[in-house]
C-alpha cells in the first residue's frame, strides 16, 4: 500500500506531498490541473523512464519519493536480499523509493537508502503500484495483450517460464541445424580456408615462450665475441689467475679460522666465507663451461631470424599474439571437424529436435490445459462484473486457439476475446464492437476480474472512466468501490458518481503565484466534497440544486 508520496521540482509542482489510506483514494480536478503530472510521477517510481525535462523551469534538480507497506512475501524479500537492501523479514516491509532527477543527467534511485538501479527498480515496481494510465483502452483491441489477461488470471507464471525455458533451446538446435544446412557451395569454400590455415599453423608450430628464448639466443649469438672475453676474463679473476678471488678467499679463511682459536668473535664468520668460497668455485666451473660452449655459428644466427620472423608473420596474421594465433587454430581444427562431419553432428542434432520439440509440446501443451480450464472461469466472471458496470446482458467469451506447428515463447495458443454488448447479438471480437465507453468499463472489469481480489499492490487507474456519465458512471464507481474493500485503489476522475464513492478525496488545484504556475494537491474536507462535487456536476457556476444532489449522492455512498 501507498502511503505517502512526496514530489519536488517536477513540471508544473513546487513541492507536494500526500497521504494516502486504503480503501478508494479519488483524486479530482479542473481539467489540465496537473492530476496526470500526479500519477506519472507515481509511476517513474516503479520503473518508468523519466527525463529531465520533467524538471520544473528555473531548478536544477528534481525529486520523487514514496513510502510503501507490503507484506514481506518471499519473492519481494528474495528481490530485495538480491541487492542488499535492509528490510523486515517478518510481518509488513515499509519500502521507501526516492528518484532523484538532475538536469545533468547524474540521476539517482534509492531504495531504503540503498542505491539501486533502474533495473532494479523496473523489476520492484510491479510489487508496489499497477497503474493503468489513459489510452490503456485501445490495448484491449489487441489481442496479444489477451493473452497476458488470461494468464495473469490462471496463475501461469511458472508454466510460462518453464515453457519459454524450453522454447529457448528448442530455437538454439533449430539455429545450429540452419547453419550446418548452408549452401554447399559456401561449405566447401570454407573447408578450403580452414584446412590451409589448420595446415599452416600446424607447420608453424607456434609455443608459448619460444619467441623470447630464441631472442635470449639471438643476443648470445650476435654478440659471440664480447660473450667469451667476458667470461674468459671472469673466470681469470674468479677462478685462474694467481691472485684470483678464489685464492684470495682460501687464504683469508685460513687466516680468520687462526684468529678464531684467539677469538670467539671470527668464528660466526667461518661459515659465511665457505659458503662465499664454494658459490665461487661454482660460479668458476660455469664460466668454463660457458666459455667452452661459445661457438660462432652464422647459421645459426640466420636461422633464428627466420624463426622469429615466422613467429611474427603468423602471430600477426591470426590475431596479433602466439596465443591469439593458438586460440583460432583450436578454433579453426573445431570448425573443420564440425564441417567435416557435419553429416553425423546433422543427424544428431536431428535427434536434438525431435527431443527439443517434444519437451516444448509437453509444457506448451500443459500450459494450454490449464488456460482452457481458467478461460471457463475467468469468462463467468468477467459476465458478473460486466453486469456490476451496466453491462446487464452482456455476453464474453475467451477464444483460445492451439497452433501447435507455430511454437512461440509464450505458447502454443492465441487467445482472443470476444464481447456482445446487447442481448440477441453474437459475440464478436472487441476491436470490432466495443465503443470508447464500453472499452473504459471492460478495461476495469478485465483488469480487476485478472488480479488477485485481495492484493497488497495499489492499483491506480487515470481517468478509466473516461466517455462515460449517468447510471453507467454510478455503476463504474460502485465497482471501484468493491475493488478498493480488498486492496487500495488510486483513481483520477471527472465523474461526480465516481467521486462520490471515495474513502478519502482529494482535489488537485492549479494557481498562479509570483508570475508561476503551481500545483497542489489537498484532501478535502466533508464540506469540501460537497462543493468539489457539486462542481463536478454543475460547472463553474455551482447552484444550490448541485449541492443538494451531491449530499444525496455522498449519502447514498
Amino acid at each position: 500500500m501507498l502511503t505517502v508520496l512526496k514530489i519536488k521540482n517536477i513540471a508544473l509542482i513546487d513541492e507536494l506531498e500526500a497521504e494516502f489510506g486504503r480503501g478508494l483514494n479519488l483524486l479530482t480536478g479542473e481539467t489540465g490541473s496537473g492530476k496526470s503530472i500526479i500519477v506519472d510521477s507515481l509511476g517513474a517510481l516503479t520503473g518508468d523512464r523519466v527525463s529531465a525535462d520533467l524538471i520544473r523551469d528555473g531548478e536544477e534538480a528534481a525529486r520523487i519519493e514514496g513510502i510503501f507497506f507490503l507484506p514481506a512475501s518471499s519473492a519481494l524479500l528474495t528481490l530485495l536480499d538480491e541487492s542488499g537492501i535492509d528490510h523486515e523479514a517478518e510481518g509488513e516491509v515499509e519500502l521507501i523509493v526516492r528518484r532523484d532527477l538532475s538536469r545533468s543527467g547524474k540521476n539517482r534511485i534509492y531504495v531504503n537508502g540503498q542505491l539501486v538501479t533502474a533495473a532494479f527498480l523496473k523489476r520492484l515496481g510491479p510489487e508496489l503500484v499497477a497503474i493503468h494510465g489513459q489510452g490503456e483502452q485501445s490495448t484491449l483491441f489487441d489481442p496479444a495483450t489477451h493473452l497476458a489477461l488470461l494468464d495473469d488470471f490462471a496463475d501461469t507464471a511458472e508454466l510460462s517460464m518453464e515453457t519459454g525455458y524450453r522454447f529457448a533451446e528448442l530455437e538454439r538446435v533449430r539455429g545450429e541445424l540452419r547453419a550446418l544446412k548452408r549452401d554447399e557451395a559456401e561449405k566447401l569454400q570454407l573447408l578450403d580456408i580452414l584446412r590451409f590455415q589448420v595446415d599452416e599453423l600446424k607447420q608453424g608450430s607456434l609455443s608459448p615462450g619460444e619467441a623470447e628464448e630464441l631472442e635470449d639466443e639471438k643476443r648470445r649469438a650476435a654478440n659471440i665475441e664480447k660473450l667469451s672475453l667476458l667470461s674468459d676474463e671472469a673466470f681469470g679473476l674468479l677462478y685462474e689467475d694467481e691472485h684470483s678471488a678464489l685464492s684470495s678467499l682460501g687464504q683469508a679463511i685460513r687466516r680468520i679460522e687462526e684468529l678464531a682459536g684467539y677469538d670467539r668473535r671470527f668464528a660466526d664468520y667461518i661459515e659465511g666465507l665457505q659458503s662465499a668460497e664454494a658459490v665461487v668455485e661454482d660460479l668458476g666451473a660455469t664460466l668454463r663451461d660457458f666459455r667452452g660452449g661459445l661457438e660462432h655459428s652464422p647459421e645459426r644466427l640466420e636461422e633464428i631470424e627466420n624463426r622469429l620472423a615466422e613467429i611474427t608473420r603468423l602471430s600477426r596474421k591470426y590475431g596479433g599474439t602466439v596465443e591469439a594465433a593458438l586460440e583460432h587454430q583450436a578454433d579453426a581444427e573445431k570448425r573443420l571437424a564440425n564441417i567435416e562431419f557435419a553429416e553425423l553432428r546433422e543427424k544428431e542434432l536431428a535427434s536434438e529436435l525431435a527431443a527439443a520439440e517434444a519437451s516444448y509440446l509437453e509444457a506448451a501443451t500443459r500450459l494450454s490445459e490449464k488456460r482452457r480450464a481458467a478461460a471457463k472461469r475467468f469468462d463467468k466472471q468477467v459476465e458478473a462484473s460486466l453486469k456490476d458496470v451496466a453491462f446487464d446482458k452482456a455476453k464474453f467469451e475467451t477464444r483460445i486457439e492451439s497452433l501447435p506447428a507455430e511454437p512461440a515463447a509464450d505458447g502454443i495458443d492465441r487467445v482472443e476475446f470476444f464481447f456482445s454488448a446487447n442481448p440477441g447479438e453474437a459475440v464478436k471480437p472487441l476491436a470490432r464492437v466495443a465503443s470508447g465507453g464500453e472499452a473504459s468499463r471492460l478495461m476495469l472489469v478485465l483488469k480487476t476480474a485478472s488480479r488477485p481480489r485481495s492484493s497488497a499492490t495499489a492499483t491506480v487507474f487515470d481517468e478509466i472512466d473516461a466517455g462515460i456519465g449517468g447510471r453507467v458512471a454510478e455503476a463504474v464507481g460502485a465497482k471501484l468501490r468493491a475493488l478498493a474493500e480488498s486492496q487500495q485503489v488510486l483513481c483520477v476522475t471527472h465523474q461526480a458518481q465516481v467521486a462520490s464513492k471515495a474513502d478519502r478525496h482529494f482535489v488537485v488545484e492549479k494557481s498562479a503565484a509570483k508570475g508561476r504556475t503551481l500545483i497542489a494537491l489537498r484532501e478535502l474536507s466533508a464540506a469540501e466534497r460537497i462543493e468539489e462535487i457539486a462542481r463536478m456536476l454543475a460547472g463553474e457556476k455551482i447552484t444550490d440544486a448541485a449541492r443538494e444532489n451531491a449530499r444525496e449522492m455522498l449519502a447514498a455512498a
